[in-house]
């Protein structure tokens, strides 16, 4: 079955994350889970500029020359958006993307939240450094039960717990039934999202903080530590204190369990335009178009001048990044030019350039959740781009 060939009756809870229905269902995920909105699409969308500016960039992929919006196809884009100083300069979307739709952005909802931890420190309302348990109750028999915000916020939890995708008989398969995006079993007890987080237990001895390990599940109980710490739903503080205030234009909203726990590590959907405007406030030190102070200014600097080196290289994705490092949910590149991104499963990303002072935003619907050689094409084809629009 080819895209075009895609019906939206055949899309369902099952398949919605398959190829090629994921063409449709990722531009319409609170068609098949529960979600809560977070804002409004604004009446009159921007007119799109088109991709002139950026189709004379030929990049080198796997040592071979190929034109850019080649390789948005080859890469299953759905679409992509490039910032310079805050203006879109360049937009391109496959026949059937919407650019205007709110897209889900799978893993950089962990870079939104770890910004909007920043936010709650800032308010005096979450201290990074205290113990998960002081927000949310944990049993001792859980990773979680030991460990503090600051593991959460960097990965470094000592944690049981591996991300298989395709596997259905696993932790991961019941972590996604928790969240509500695989149909319930007839044979398990269903749960909610924390009463799984507290059931997953340490994979060593719960020495936390000393080697990063993604999971997806520590940025899920983030969510829930700054609920807890602000007194107010992640998606109502998120949407007051972030979204709004740094000028979103599309609808967004984000997916929530039985109980309404948000799916803080994977579950936000915004925009492609929108996700660029997030990594480029990001770029700006935390300040939007009009000079407001959004995300403070002191937990960017941190970080992009921290995250545990060492942790990075003993963790398990070293080779993503060779001279990487990641903190507060943001991956440091470590290439010449303190470029950072936000990394989603399915080829979404947020990658900012701030030498060029560019931000690029790709959502795509690629068929492979997570796979070595696809994140290593992207990486050079985002850096590339980004130098090869360099006007300094």
């Amino acid at each position: 079955m080819t895209i075009d060939q895609v019906s939206r009756n055949e899309v369902t809870l099952a398949n919605w994350r398959e190829h090629p229905f994921s063409t449709l269902s990722f531009q319409s995920v609170s068609e098949f889970v529960p979600t809560a909105m977070m804002t409004s699409a604004h009446e009159r969308p921007r007119d799109l500029v088109g991709s002139a500016a950026i189709d004379r960039i030929t990049l080198q992929i796997d040592g071979n020359a190929t034109n850019l919006s080649d390789y948005l196809r080859a890469s299953w884009t759905d679409a992509l958006v490039v910032l310079r100083d805050g203006k879109v300069i360049a937009d391109w979307h496959a026949p059937h993307a919407d650019l205007n739709r709110p897209h889900v952005i799978f893993s950089i909802s962990k870079s939104v939240t770890g910004m909007l931890a920043g936010i709650a420190v800032d308010d005096g309302l979450l201290d990074a450094d205290a113990p998960i348990t002081d927000y949310v109750p944990m049993p001792a028999s859980s990773a979680y039960g030991s460990a503090r915000v600051r593991d959460l916020l960097d990965m470094t939890v000592d944690l049981d717990f591996d991300e298989e995708y395709t596997d259905k008989d696993s932790a991961f398969d019941r972590y996604r039934r928790a969240m509500l995006w695989n149909p319930e079993r007839a044979d398990t007890v269903a749960q909610t999202m924390e009463q799984f987080l507290a059931t997953l237990p340490a994979r060593n001895s719960g020495d936390h903080g000393k080697r990063f390990y993604y999971a997806s599940p520590n940025t899920d109980l983030l969510g829930l530590v700054i609920e807890r710490a602000v007194g107010r739903r992640y998606h109502d503080y998120l949407a007051e204190r972030l979204l709004k205030p740094m000028g979103m234009t599309g609808a967004s909203y984000v997916t929530v369990d039985r109980v309404g726990t948000a799916r803080a590590a994977g579950g936000i959907c915004i925009t492609v335009e929108d996700l660029a405007r997030l990594g480029d406030l990001v770029r700006m030190g935390g300040r939007n178009a009009a000079v407001q102070q959004i995300i403070p200014a002191g937990w960017i600097e941190d970080m992009h001048a921290n995250g545990n080196r060492q942790a990075w290289v003993d963790g398990n994705f070293a080779d993503m990044f060779a001279d990487g490092r990641y903190r507060s949910c943001w991956y440091q590149v470590g290439d010449d030019r303190g470029s950072f991104c936000g990394v989603g499963i399915h080829g979404q990303w947020v990658w900012v350039d701030p030498v060029s002072r560019i931000t690029i935003a790709k959502t795509s619907s690629r068929p492979d959740a997570s796979e070595d050689l696809a994140t290593a094409r992207e990486i050079a084809a985002l850096g590339q781009l980004a130098r090869g629009l360099d006007i300094a």
